[in-house]
């Protein structure tokens, strides 16, 4: 057996100190010598992603055990993007992500473990997982730990998503008959432990982690509690002591052509936006040189779409599953991959891929010779406004208008509760560019949630009509309307664009030439004010946040890799 890391010198302090602490354990002197294993747990009683994670690591730990290995179960924060959002306008969500990898690395280099399986469950914690992996670079085997069953009212399926859209339309409308729906339907649109049920920022992860190889194959997306993600928490308890006696760290997973497989991936689902400063976080967190936002601009123009999950759709995260998720979308996307990768059970992509049954491209998951459409509904966007990029999210819109440009006057907001005013009020009309600015990594700090405003505007007759334009993040869950989120350089930036808008500016949304201009002479942009957020910069972890975290597409990493 090869020697550990964690096997520290007979007799030492540190030896002896460990010896102390975990007789009173259980954990007799053989422990020392065996492969010590972190068990990364983000359980929380605030939100139902995690309520079930306490039993998984139960069951992890027995299967660890059985292996040889000697688990330890280490707690991280855990942020929940309908929970944790409420205060600082939801600075908290991705600022936790590093906190979360933050975490691992101080409690998993700290007392120098040798491996590690981290349960991943909702929006931030796969991100800070692969993180992480990527920075500690010690066997790590990420498990997705299930999307929550959804539930029915009045006779219709109901899901959190269409919770959060109609709460949306209601601070708008004050409609009595909403709110009604809203008292009764709230409390059943959630069954049980797990992510948001349809494809948002988690379910995308889960199946980016496979496409990148460091997951089980086969294990996304999953219900939660289900047979088939107890039946994987059991081989991944076996499987990382494996990992850890063969020596297979993330650097040899983690490698360009993995996250140009996963680049591939989120494209063909129309997966979250986000997923794109999550995977170049982790690029940068192991120090790989690939640039994910001018893969995915690269990749646009020959990846289709194959799957319309919602909210890109009307089939259930379910039927993809039961269709053979992740592993069946990778099947059709074979020609245009690297099969060669590795994966976490040591084997190539590709000798998984023959092991998965060719399908006949009907059902929830298209072929690339007849896909569901000819394009992603995630599009990467450049320009004037934009020099750095940014994202259209929409379906319906780029259809409807069949790619002829918007073109609107500026309306600038610096916060959303402001736009839910003007709207009520009756102050937003056809043809307005909505500018939500200030809402950025520093500027909020930690990228504000505008998924609010965009659910909002979906529902007013301007739908068709109006667009909006954010240095904020949105939900994975919005695809209504013409959205252009996370519009960098963000708007306290010296060199933004956005921060020098004004009322009455005019904007052009050219989703065929994937552009977005600000239509105002160069020279007259410039010579303005740049922009200066009022209001107290924050204190605590957001201030430190604010002077810390990188550009967007650096993928938002705060400090050093």
């Amino acid at each position: 057996m090869r020697q550990l890391r964690s096997v520290l010198p007979v007799g030492s302090p540190r030896w002896a100190a460990r010896l102390a602490h975990w007789r009173v354990l259980g954990l007799g002197a053989d422990s020392l010598e065996k492969p010590k294993i972190a068990i990364v747990n983000s359980s929380s009683e605030l939100a139902v992603c995690y309520s079930h994670l306490d039993e998984v690591a139960r069951r992890l730990k027995a299967a660890i055990l059985a292996a040889g290995g000697v688990p330890f179960e280490i707690r991280t924060v855990a942020p929940s993007d309908f929970i944790t959002s409420v205060g600082a306008y939801g600075g908290y969500i991705l600022s936790s992500r590093d906190l979360i990898a933050f975490d691992i690395e101080a409690m998993v280099e700290g007392a120098m473990l040798d491996g590690m399986v981290c349960l991943s469950s909702c929006d931030k914690t796969l991100p800070g997982h692969l993180i992480a992996a990527a920075r500690l670079d010690i066997p790590t085997l990420i498990l997705p730990c299930g999307y929550q069953p959804s539930g029915c009212c009045h006779g219709e399926r109901v899901d959190l998503e269409e919770v959060f859209v109609r709460a949306s339309h209601y601070v708008v409308e004050r409609d009595e008959e909403i709110l009604r729906w809203l008292t009764e339907c709230a409390a059943e649109s959630v069954q049980g432990p797990g992510v948001c049920s349809g494809l948002g920022t988690a379910n995308t992860m889960h199946m980016i982690a496979e496409a990148l190889g460091m997951t089980l194959f086969g294990t996304t997306p999953v219900r939660a509690n289900s047979p088939k993600m107890w039946e994987a928490v059991k081989r991944a308890g076996a499987r990382i002591v494996e990992m850890v006696l063969e020596d297979l760290r993330p650097s040899r997973i983690l490698t360009p052509a993995a996250f140009r497989n996963a680049a591939t991936l989120l494209l063909a689902i129309g997966g979250s936006l986000n997923a794109e400063k999550h995977l170049q976080a982790v690029a940068g967190a192991g120090g790989i040189d690939v640039d994910i936002f001018a893969l995915l601009e690269e990749l646009y123009e020959t990846v289709p779409l194959l799957v319309e999950v919602r909210p890109n759709g009307e089939t259930s995260i379910e039927e993809l599953e039961d269709s053979g998720g992740a592993a069946a979308c990778l099947k059709e996307l074979a020609p245009l991959l690297d099969q060669s990768t590795l994966t976490v059970e040591g084997r190539t992509l590709g000798e998984h891929l023959q092991r998965v049954s060719p399908r006949e491209g009907t059902g929830p998951i298209a072929s690339l010779a007849a896909p569901k459409r000819r394009w992603s509904t995630l599009m990467p966007v450049r320009g004037s406004l934009a020099p750095r990029g940014a994202f259209v999210r929409s379906t319906a819109w780029v259809q409807e208008h069949s790619g002829r440009p918007f073109v609107g006057r500026a309306m600038v907001f610096e916060d959303q509760e402001s736009i839910l005013a003007a709207l009520r009020e009756g102050r937003i009309g056809p043809g307005t560019a909505v500018v939500l600015r200030g809402q950025g990594l520093r500027g909020q700090p930690g990228m504000g949630m505008t998924s609010m405003a965009a659910f909002a505007l979906a529902r007013s007759d301007l739908v068709s009509s109006v667009a909006l334009i954010t240095d904020g993040q949105i939900s994975g869950l919005v695809n209504q309307g013409l959205v252009v989120a996370e519009v960098t350089p963000e708007a306290v930036s010296e060199d933004s664009p956005l921060g020098r808008l004004q009322d009455g500016d005019p904007i052009s949304v050219d989703t065929a030439a994937r552009r977005v201009d600000v239509l105002v002479d160069e020279a007259v942009l410039w010579q303005r004010p740049p922009y200066r957020k009022p209001g107290a910069r924050p204190k605590g972890w957001l201030g430190i946040y604010a002077q810390l975290v990188t550009d967007t597409r650096k993928g938002a990493l705060v400090g050093p890799p």
